[in-house]
Parts: structure tokens; C-alpha cells; sequence
């Protein structure tokens, strides 16, 4: 009997495909780069501001920054390795793989300090704890995910692009997030985390899913299947370069306005969810497992949730303290824009540190 038991687990789990295992390589080393440069674009962010108009008011006064840029190459060397991830594995394995980057933010593995060298962070036993529980589900993710479609041409992924399902998904979420841009931006933007973090989520989602097309379509190409001569190619280019600078630029005004700590783990939670529900619907990644390998995943994916909680909700305590809410306090109440980080959704212009 327990023989039998032991076949049907074997039977299920076949192991991960050489693409998949290339696409987990290539997004654990895009954590490593996007956590970093999150480090470095924060400090490039509040020292622009320092002297010039803040980006969370409109000022562009940081393209003016060397350390911002420094910041810029180190994510753009993470998405470059990121867009190579999801051309050789489902969505489902590369995206909650994210989750990593916020443990490099907590934490500077290369000189084993904690990164409040940087940012004055510091990582109480309940941040351990949440890097552990980030590390666990993304083991469990990347153990229970689906083997990556077979694909022979980019015109298959326009066909999966254009069925009604997604069809009617990229509508309601274009949508979304005009109406933010439009109605919510210019009275919440400065005042309500969830509106910038929210149209980057939701633009993420299709530039995600533009980014896996453009990125078979190359790895096709690369091959010896020349897809460039496909129109349906440029058309996935030209809204990856729409979504990416339009998420860079509400990213850019979140990072500026509100916390680290808060734009973190709001941010990886939409952008994660809305990215695996488009993948789910466009290239129906659910129909090759079954309802434990899903059932798995999304326990996997409650796991780094929790752990990404626990790593921003203690990120201030220290040891032997007592667990004490964070003081609510305003982005800017510093004038070095090291204060703790624990703050509301809501920015509060009238507290301010003693």
C-alpha cells in the first residue's frame, strides 16, 4: 500500500525540466541584482531630493543623480535576467522567486551585514524567521510548478493572447488603471500607497506576460526560427517598452513618497497575484497539474506572503525588545530620510519625530 502511495508521488513529480531549472537560475539571479538596486536607488532617490524636487511631487531632479543611475543598471542587470527567466519558465516558478529580493533589501549576504549599513535597518529573530518562510515557499513553488509549454512560434502566443478570456483580463485591467491615473493620482497619489503601487501591479501583469512572448520569441530566434520577421513580435516589444515605463515611473513616485517598508511588500503581493492570475488565463498554466500540484503552489505562495509580513512588520524591532506597533510617522520626517520605517498607508504631513 505504501509502495503503491510512494509510485503515485512519483509518478506526479517527474522533476524540473532543463528550462525550468535555467529559469530558476536565471531569476534567483535577478533577485540578487533587484534587491540591490533597490538599496541603491533609495539612497540615490532621498539624495536628489535633498537638492532638487522630489520625485513623488513630479521633480526629475534624479536622472541628475550618478547614484540613482548606479541603482538603474544594477535593476536593469536584474530584469535582463529576468526577462531571460521567463522565456524558459512558467510565470507561476519565476515571478513569487521576487520574494528573494526582499530578503537582500533586509539583508547584504555578500559582507554578511544586515542592510541597515545602508538604509539603518536592522533584522530582529522575526526578520530570520521571515527569511526562512520566504526561502520555504519558494522552494515549495519551484518544487510543484508546471513544466513551461512547448512553443514553436511567436504566433501561438498571439493566438493564446487573443482569446476572449485574455482578451477581456488586459481590458479590465487597462482600464484599471487608467481610471487611477485619471481620477485617483492627482487627489491620492500623495496621500494613499495603494494608488501608485497599484498601477504598477497592474500594468506589470501584462508586461509580464508581453515580456515571456518577446522573450520566446527570441529564444526561438536565437535557435534558428527567425520570429522577427513576425509582426505580432514588435507589437509584444512595443507594449513591454510601454508598461515598463510607465511602472518604472509610478514605482519611482512610490519609492520617493512612501517607505520602503510599505512599498515593498504591497507592491510584491499585487504585482505577484495579478502576474500568476494573468498566466494562469493566457497560458493556462493550471491545465497541465493537477488540483495538489495547485493547491501546493498556493500553499507555497501564502508561505512567502507570510514571510515577506513577518520581514516588514518586525524590520525595526531589535533584540530583547518588546513588540511595540510602529510609531506612525511621515515619509519625510527626517531630513536624512532614515526614520523608522514603520508607517500607515496613509501619510501623515502633521507627526512628525521628536
Amino acid at each position: 500500500m505504501a509502495e503503491s502511495g510512494g509510485g503515485g508521488w512519483r509518478d506526479s513529480y517527474k522533476g524540473m525540466s532543463s528550462d525550468n531549472i535555467k529559469g530558476l537560475v536565471l531569476a534567483i539571479s535577478s533577485s540578487l541584482f533587484i534587491g540591490a538596486s533597490f538599496i541603491v536607488k533609495k539612497k540615490g532617490l532621498k539624495k536628489a531630493g535633498a537638492t532638487g524636487t522630489r520625485a513623488g511631487v513630479g521633480g526629475y531632479s534624479y536622472l541628475y543623480e550618478p547614484l540613482w543611475w548606479i541603482g538603474v543598471t544594477t535593476m536593469l542587470l536584474g530584469e535582463i535576467a529576468n526577462f531571460a527567466a521567463y522565456a524558459f519558465a512558467p510565470a507561476i516558478l519565476v515571478t513569487p522567486l521576487g520574494a528573494l529580493s526582499i530578503i537582500i533589501r533586509q539583508e547584504n549576504i555578500t559582507y554578511y551585514y544586515s542592510s541597515h549599513i545602508i538604509l539603518l535597518e536592522k533584522l530582529h529573530i522575526f526578520g530570520v524567521l521571515g527569511c526562512a518562510l520566504c526561502v520555504v515557499g519558494s522552494t515549495t513553488i519551484v518544487l510543484h510548478a508546471p513544466q513551461e509549454q512547448e512553443i514553436g512560434s511567436v504566433l501561438e502566443v498571439w493566438n493564446l493572447a487573443t482569446e476572449p478570456a485574455f482578451m477581456f483580463y488586459a481590458s479590465l485591467i487597462i482600464g484599471a488603471a487608467v481610471f487611477l491615473i485619471v481620477r485617483y493620482v492627482p487627489q491620492y497619489g500623495q496621500t494613499n500607497v495603494m494608488v501608485y503601487i497599484g498601477i504598477c501591479s497592474l500594468v506589470g501583469s501584462l508586461s509580464v506576460m508581453s515580456v515571456k512572448a518577446l522573450g520566446i520569441a527570441l529564444k526561438l530566434t536565437f535557435s534558428g526560427t527567425n520570429q522577427l520577421f513576425y509582426p505580432q513580435t514588435w507589437v509584444f516589444t512595443l507594449v513591454v517598452l510601454t508598461c515598463v515605463v510607465t511602472q518604472l515611473n509610478y514605482l519611482n513616485k512610490a519609492l520617493d513618497t512612501f517607505n520602503t517598508a510599505i512599498v515593498s511588500p504591497i507592491y510584491y503581493v499585487m504585482f505577484t497575484s495579478l502576474t500568476i492570475l494573468a498566466s494562469v488565463i493566457m497560458f493556462k498554466d493550471w491545465d497541465r497539474q493537477n488540483g495538489t500540484q495547485i493547491v501546493t503552489e498556493m500553499c507555497g505562495f501564502v508561505t512567502i506572503l507570510s514571510g515577506t509580513f513577518l520581514l516588514h512588520r518586525t524590520k525595526d524591532m531589535v533584540e530583547g525588545s518588546p513588540v511595540i506597533l510602529p510609531v506612525r510617522i511621515s515619509k519625510h520626517a527626517d531630513e536624512d530620510g532614515f526614520e523608522s520605517e514603520g508607517i500607515p498607508l496613509r501619510r501623515q504631513e502633521s507627526l512628525r519625530l521628536p
